[in-house]
This record gives structure tokens, C-alpha cells and sequence, in this order.
């Protein structure tokens, strides 16, 4: 194949720059973002830009893609592979209430356990619906301890790379094994914290925590004012659940709302399932009931559980919204499943393996959790693509590119974090990609068909930028869509 070379003077005279690529029959496309490329913007910046044919996995465009960048979020792009290969798109996360007790005249005469398998999607009304079962099963008294489960994986709660500053936030939010989500979006491990302003200026603002969970504690400092912007910080102490508010709202100012990782989300799944048997009539008897984590005996009974939806449902919030607590909790399954250890470690190194079967070069790429928060993973966009393209040889490949957001499609379970991008022709509905967001990261790789009716595989990581750079992943993304040979 002849190789055109596109690149500006600086890269022919300087050897040790990369050379911006193109082959023939896309001259007039690498032409095009060669030019995109000097925007502004990227001064000082590093961008990886990588175009391959879909059907043969040809490179037909090439700017710095093999030099290794963070992925961001793109590092999702591997994870959901991994575990769809390895998990399957039918796997389910199953949750169990369990006994080591006889239950006589309506008392269970011994602990009440709620053993955690990971599952992520947790809300309020499966802990109700498990305390609605044990009601049916006739249980109205406990004369024993509520005990919680965690021990499917390991009791480390956050990947080694996680930011002090990021703690407070879902999407920092704890691993567990046992944990509970605040709603349909299944940002497992946090709740939903709402400022409202009171109605007498003066007073604190009013504070709605969902769900509700006496695991936080509110620190109500902000005020009540008559008018002017509202300054208005929601954050959760560093190694507690206290949660403090402070700031200023007027009188008729919008809700400030933040979703609030919790600390040992163990505890705050326990917490929502003993307000769900209390609300159903279940009382815990005895001198000192205990909430409280432990390991089920061998020899508990089974009194009901939940199966989660199955992972190719689940695989929409967790890429079209880029859910970080998905990608770390689907890390550690797959080291259970295959290892037998739910571990960070062990669940890597399936990604891993998985990745270098689907032909990507290990030696290249740096690896450090799952969902592309740490600053350490490191990937060509070459590899990004390379797995794009591979992908499309495996049987789940229709969920995993179905999981992709779809460019300016409003609908949040379809256009995801694309949803208020690319909005016009030819982009709208055809791109489909993943997004990634760091501090001085942008990404943006997958699928776009050219005019001409081909599909391109595509991958933009743009490192140590300080502007808003994703309008240019935009406009690469629009040139490809636009190209005609």
C-alpha cells in the first residue's frame, strides 16, 4: 500500500516526531483533520488520532497513534469487552437474604443475613420487596442481629488511583460487594443530596437526602438569603458521612442537587434494608440487636434473593452514561469468576488477557483500573481502534456497539454523553462513540460511516490539553462523516 505523507515541514525535518500519515485513498480525509489539528486550542497538547477501516482494520489515518495517552473513560471500551466476553450478556448479579435460624410463632430466633454479590442496581424497593417476601413467609419478630454479607469480594473500596478530591463524588464512589443505588441510573454507593431554599430568609436551606438513610449525617451551615446568586457547596467529609452544606440560596432559587458517595456503602445498603423491614411491620427483639457486617454460615438457609437485570441491560447506563462504579464493580465479578478472587488485581488481569486476545499489543498499554479514572492507564489510540475493530468479530459485538452513545439522539439511554453533541448531519445518529472526561483529558473514539456508506473506526485522545477541546473531537468526527473518496 502506498503511504502519503500529510504532515507539515516541522515533521519531515525532525525525525523523532511522528509522521502524520494517510494512505492514498484517504489524502483528501487526513488533509482535512491534518488541518483540524492546528487548531489553537491544542497548543501544548498531545492528540493521538487514529482511523482504520472497518472490514480489514487497515489504518488510513495516523497522528501520534502510537503514543501512549490516557484513555479516560475510553478505558471502559476494554472493560466492557472483557466482561462480555467473559461474563456473558445474559450474567446476572444475584443478591440473598438468608438464616441460621428457625423461625417459631412469627419470631426467627437467631440473624437475619443479607449477603451482597455485587450487584449494582440496588434500590429502595428490592430491599422492600425482599422485607414484603419474609412478611409473606410469616416473620413479624427478629430475635437476633442484621447482619451484612460483603465478603464475595475483597474489603478494599477504591481503585489505587483514586483522587482525595474525588472521594466525596458517585463517581469516586466505594466498591462493595453489598451496596445500594439512589435510582435508575445505578450510581451505586451514593445518594442524592437536594438544597432547596426555606421559605424564611435566614433559615437553612432544606435538605432532602435520597434515599433516605440515617448512614448520613446532614451539616446544615448554608442560609436562606432574599436574593442574589445562589453559592451553594454540597461535600462529604474525607473518611465519614457527614455531609456538609454550605453556602448561600435565595428565595426562589433553582435546587442544587449532588449525587454524595457514601462512606462503606456495606452499611448504607444494611441501613435501607432495616427501614424496609421496619416499615413492613418486622421487629428486631432481644436485649442488644446488632447492624452489623459479618460472613453467612455455611449452613444458612436461603429465604429469598433478587437477580439483577443481565448485562447486556445493564451495559446501557454503564456506557452510555459512563457509570465509573459499573466498570470497577464488573472488574472484580470477573476476577470472582474467573480467579475466584473479587479483587482489583485479579479483575485487571482478565482485562488484560481478554485485550491481548482480541489481538492488542500488552506491551503498549498500561492498565490500573477499569473505568478510566486513574491518570496512570495508559493506551495508543492504534490499540483503541485496533479493538474496535476486533470487537466486531465476537458474537455480543451487537450489545457492546448498541451500548456506545449515539450522537445528538436526546434520549439519555440512546444518545448517553452524546446526547447534546453532533446534533446535525451527518454526525446525528451515525456516530457512535465513547466518551472520556479527565483533568486536561479528552477522548472520544468508535464508529462513524462516511458518506461514501463505510464504516470507519476512529480514535481521538487528546492529553495535557487546558480548553475545551472536545468541538474538535466533534469536527474530526464530522469530517470522517462527511468524507467522500
Amino acid at each position: 500500500m502506498v503511504i502519503a505523507v500529510l504532515a507539515f515541514l516541522p515533521f519531515l525535518i525532525e525525525d523523532s516526531q511522528p509522521k502524520v500519515i494517510a494512505t492514498d485513498e484517504y489524502a483528501q480525509l487526513g488533509n482535512s483533520i491534518n488541518k483540524i489539528l492546528q487548531d489553537q486550542r491544542l497548543d501544548g497538547a498531545t492528540t493521538g488520532v487514529s482511523i482504520r477501516k472497518a472490514t480489514t482494520g487497515e489504518i488510513v489515518y495516523d497522528h501520534f497513534g502510537e503514543t501512549r495517552l490516557h484513555p479516560a473513560s475510553n478505558m471502559k471500551l476494554l472493560t466492557a469487552a472483557a466482561a462480555l466476553e467473559t461474563l456473558g450478556e445474559d450474567y446476572r448479579f444475584t443478591t440473598e437474604v438468608l438464616t441460621d435460624a428457625q423461625l417459631k410463632g412469627g419470631v426467627l430466633q437467631g440473624n437475619l443475613y443479607l449477603k451482597g454479590k455485587g450487584d449494582p442496581t440496588l434500590l429502595k424497593q428490592d430491599f422492600d420487596a425482599f422485607a414484603q417476601n419474609l412478611v409473606s413467609q410469616g416473620i413479624k419478630k427478629i430475635n437476633g442481629n442484621l447482619i451484612g454479607d460483603d465478603t464475595w469480594y475483597d474489603n478494599i473500596r477504591l481503585s489505587s488511583d483514586i483522587n482525595w478530591s474525588d472521594e466525596s463524588y458517585y463517581y469516586a464512589a466505594q466498591v462493595s460487594a453489598l451496596t445500594a443505588s439512589p435510582n435508575a441510573d445505578f450510581d451505586a454507593g451514593s445518594v442524592i443530596v437536594e438544597a432547596h431554599a426555606n421559605s424564611t430568609i435566614g433559615d437553612p436551606a432544606t435538605i432532602k437526602v435520597s434515599p433516605e438513610t440515617d448512614v448520613v449525617k446532614i451539616i446544615n451551615r448554608s442560609t436562606t438569603v432574599a436574593s442574589g446568586k445562589k453559592n451553594i457547596t454540597i461535600e462529604r467529609e474525607h473518611g465519614t458521612n457527614n455531609v456538609v452544606i454550605e453556602g448561600t440560596v435565595p428565595v426562589g432559587g433553582t435546587v442544587t442537587r449532588e449525587w454524595i458517595a457514601v462512606w462503606e456503602p456495606s452499611y448504607y445498603a444494611l441501613d435501607l434494608f432495616k427501614k424496609s423491614l421496619t416499615e413492613q411491620g418486622i421487629k428486631f427483639v432481644g436485649s442488644k440487636p446488632q447492624v452489623t457486617l459479618g460472613k453467612t454460615p455455611k449452613q444458612a438457609q436461603l429465604l429469598t434473593s433478587k437477580d439483577s437485570m443481565t448485562l447486556k441491560e445493564l451495559s446501557i447506563p454503564f456506557m452510555k452514561l459512563s457509570n465509573n462504579a459499573h466498570a470497577e464493580v464488573l472488574a472484580k465479578e470477573m476476577g470472582k469468576v474467573v480467579y475466584g478472587e473479587g479483587s482489583w488485581d485479579k479483575g485487571l488481569q482478565v482485562i488484560e488477557e481478554n485485550s491481548s486476545k482480541l489481538g492488542l499489543d500488552m506491551e503498549r498499554i498500561m492498565i490500573r483500573d477499569a473505568s478510566g479514572m486513574s491518570h496512570i492507564n495508559l493506551i495508543p489510540s492504534n490499540e483503541v481502534t485496533n479493538l474496535l475493530v476486533s470487537v466486531q468479530k465476537e458474537p455480543w459485538y451487537p450489545t457492546f456497539l448498541n451500548s456506545l452513545p449515539v450522537a445528538g439522539v436526546a434520549e439519555r439511554f440512546v444518545g448517553g454523553t452524546l446526547r447534546n453533541r453532533m446534533k446535525t448531519e451527518p454526525t446525528v445518529g451515525n456516530v457512535k462513540a465513547k466518551t472520556g472526561t479527565l483533568t486536561a483529558v479528552s477522548a472520544l473514539s468508535g464508529y462513524a460511516t462516511t458518506k461514501d456508506g463505510e464504516l470507519l473506526v476512529f480514535s481521538v485522545l487528546i492529553n495535557n490539553d487546558l480548553a475545551a477541546v472536545t468541538p474538535i473531537e466533534d469536527q474530526i468526527a464530522n469530517a470522517i462523516a462527511n468524507y467522500t473518496k
